[in-house]
């Protein structure tokens, strides 16, 4: 038997070739996580499946570019979630720049957190936040971006985005401490 990068490799080879075959198959290998990748992006799961659909037809049409330098899933993730945020910048989504705000580091060891919430329950509240708090957070928090590549995605400064993650970050302990709260009661 052929290992899963092997088999994944051909696919990706004969979707070059522009094989339909193919390309369903590879669609059907990662459309359940983009599509978890579009909706913490977008609320609506109407949308992001759009979204998810129209990174399929994006990276199938430029599928020449991977070069296999990293993981193929990786390459699809980050065309989905530009395509997500592109949907929210066309839907204007005002990320407000704060040039001259003065902000300090919050002690990274003050995230404490109940063991009684879930991990699904954390990403639920940050869903739950204003826009361009949830954007940094999951940027961030969940896809690993640093606050350059964040800035450079969201078309803000580096320092909006340390703000934008502070401020998420506080917002969401909050909500996190009340969800455990109530959760006690």
């Amino acid at each position: 038997m052929k290992p899963t990068k092997q088999i994944h490799q051909q696919l990706i080879d004969l979707c070059k070739k522009n094989d339909a075959k193919a390309q369903m198959q590879l669609y059907k290998l990662y459309c359940n996580a983009m599509l978890i990748v579009a909706h913490r992006y977008v609320k609506d799961r109407f949308i992001a499946e759009d979204i998810m659909q129209d990174a399929f037809i994006k990276a199938f049409r430029k599928i020449e570019c991977y070069k296999n330098e990293v993981p193929f899933g990786a390459w699809l993730k980050r065309i989905v979630i530009n395509q997500s945020i592109d949907h929210l910048k066309k839907n204007k989504l005002e990320l407000v720049s704060i040039n001259e705000e003065v902000y300090k580091k919050e002690d990274e060891q003050d995230w404490q957190v109940e063991c009684t919430i879930s991990v699904e329950g954390i990403v639920n509240v940050i869903k739950s936040l204003k826009e361009k708090y949830r954007l940094v957070l999951s940027l961030y928090l969940l896809e690993g971006y640093d606050h350059k590549e964040i800035a450079q995605v969201l078309n803000i400064t580096e320092n909006t985005s340390r703000t934008h993650l502070l401020r998420g970050k506080r917002i969401l302990k909050e909500q996190l401490k009340s969800t455990s709260y109530a959760e006690g009661y």
